[in-house]
């Protein structure tokens, strides 16, 4: 009978703590101390015995501070429960995940206000210390990246990825305040949006057979390329060459010509061999588009949403931000002000690279007209000659895209970059060329395969419209409002060369 009591009476108490609802930590640290009953869930990040009394430091993620769990073993609050509590806290290790119910108080420790008295705890999974992966007190990035699946435990990626989701957040914020359509663009296209070729291809043909067909071209003396050319898409899935995207600007011209203002926000791809800091081969990017804006226009959207982004930054993730300039990068918050309170200066690009090679002997790359402007030109330009972040318009033809408006002189497009201190490059954007014979004028000099662009021609041949867009790689920002080093560590799993192993 004491038996069947007791099973009954820890069933009782299971389902009791399973229909509390528990109170979000960043909640409870904003409440006032009065004395109400809580219900606390999340990891353990610390326990300390000091003989009579515990101390638990719990964190649910919600933000960065965790909340003090007491427990006064001469002095419960809850006598019926202390037994149970003191069974669960010899299970208790760092990471295991409690459920926690108490009295609300003030905090006679500094550096919190509030903490809880326990009158019931539950330990929900323990966290055994010999094999979990996080006991180690000094983590390099590359030990955490291998284990991706915890690292959002930890305070660096917990304070990354609740950065990522304001940000997140600040985008649909900018744009659905100035009457734009978030619109979804297609992560399959048959078409080159930058014109690169570094993309992944999507095929349901038997890699096996298309392998062979290599093996044989070889053996015969054909060149791969020729090879390449006889495999028969028309039997492929799509019916023809399919890859994933590189971007949804495309896509998003044919909503901004009858929508007027629209902006995609989602993945893209590049299958670029780069194992640097800056790249992956997954990542996001904004874009939006807008019908009846100039390169001016343009310019002056790109100025407010970088401006809009910081400002969100540095008033809503204010206890991230200081960890970040604390523990990643010393000075961060005020490079980010900086650029929140700066004009953005504007000068052409003709105008740079006469700035730049006046200081010619600073560079690795020497800078002269036509050439790409390397991050160490940029930053240069915005933390050496201006100081302020800088807008450089007017490229060269040759280095931009096939889809940017010819200026008259003929030898440069409506293109322009923003540059910001600390990083360089965070938005590219152009005015598009809106006349049908100029636009098929480049296609035509650059030899492009026109088939897969028809519907692209078409938005200039019905009712075409000047537009200007622009896109932000949602990672770069995430990486400059952070202090991250490198960009695989302001993304939840981290796709690159030989690295998608979640």
């Amino acid at each position: 009978m004491r038996i069947i009591c007791a099973l009954l009476k820890k069933i009782c108490r299971i389902i009791t703590i399973n229909n509390m609802k528990p109170t979000l930590i960043k909640d409870l640290l904003t409440s006032a101390p009065d004395g109400r009953s809580v219900t606390v869930c999340g990891w353990v990040r610390t326990m300390r015995d000091s003989k009579n009394l515990v101390f638990i430091q719990v964190n649910d993620g919600s933000c960065f501070a965790s909340i003090q769990l007491t427990f006064d073993r001469n002095n419960p609050s809850n006598n019926a429960e202390a037994s149970y509590i003191e069974e669960n806290l010899g299970k208790i290790n760092t990471g295991a995940s409690v459920r926690a119910e108490g009295v609300l108080i003030a905090s006679p420790a500094s550096g919190q206000a509030v903490e809880v008295t326990l009158e019931k705890l539950t330990v929900l999974g323990e966290c055994p210390a010999e094999t979990y992966p996080l006991q180690k007190n000094k983590m390099s990035m590359e030990y955490l990246r291998d284990n991706a699946h915890l690292r959002a435990r930890t305070n660096t990626f917990g304070a990354v990825f609740r950065m990522r989701s304001q940000m997140a957040f600040a985008v649909h914020s900018f744009f659905q305040e100035r009457g734009f359509q978030y619109i979804n663009a297609p992560e399959i296209t048959c078409s080159d949006a930058e014109g690169a070729g570094e993309m992944f291809q999507v095929t349901t043909l038997s890699l096996e057979k298309i392998a062979e067909l290599g093996v044989k071209a070889g053996q015969s003396g054909m060149k791969i390329e020729d090879a390449a050319k006889i495999v028969d898409y028309s039997r492929d899935f799509f019916g023809k060459k399919a890859n994933l995207t590189v971007s949804g600007q495309l896509e998003a011209e044919t909503l901004a010509t009858a929508l007027s203002r629209v902006y995609t926000f989602g993945p893209t791809f590049r299958a670029e061999n780069s194992n640097t800091p800056r790249h992956l081969s997954e990542f996001w990017m904004v874009e939006p588009e807008m019908a009846f804006f100039d390169l001016d226009d343009d310019m002056d959207t790109e100025e407010e949403f970088v401006k809009y982004l910081l400002t969100w930054a540095l008033t809503k993730c204010r206890e991230d931000l200081e960890f970040f300039e604390q523990r990643i990068q010393k000075g961060l918050i005020a490079t980010l002000q900086h650029v929140a309170d700066t004009p953005f200066k504007r000068i052409s690009y003709t105008e740079a690279v006469e700035q730049l090679s006046k200081h010619a002997d600073k560079f690795e790359y020497k800078p002269f007209w036509g050439c790409d402007l390397q991050t160490e030109h940029e930053r240069y330009l915005t933390e050496e000659i201006y100081k302020t972040p800088v807008m450089v318009y007017n490229y060269p033809k040759e280095i931009k895209a096939f889809y940017m408006k010819l200026n008259d002189d003929n030898k440069t497009v409506k293109a322009v970059d923003v540059l910001v201190p600390g990083l360089g490059e965070i938005i590219g954007g152009s005015e598009r060329e809106e006349n049908y014979d100029k636009l098929m004028k480049v296609c035509e000099e650059r030899t492009m395969d026109m088939k897969n662009y028809q519907w692209y021609l078409d938005l200039r041949r019905f009712g075409t419209v000047p537009h200007s867009g622009f896109g932000l790689g949602f990672e770069r920002l995430l990486r400059y409002v952070t202090g991250m080093a490198n960009i695989r560590d302001v993304i939840p799993y981290p796709r690159a060369p030989k690295l998608a192993d979640f």
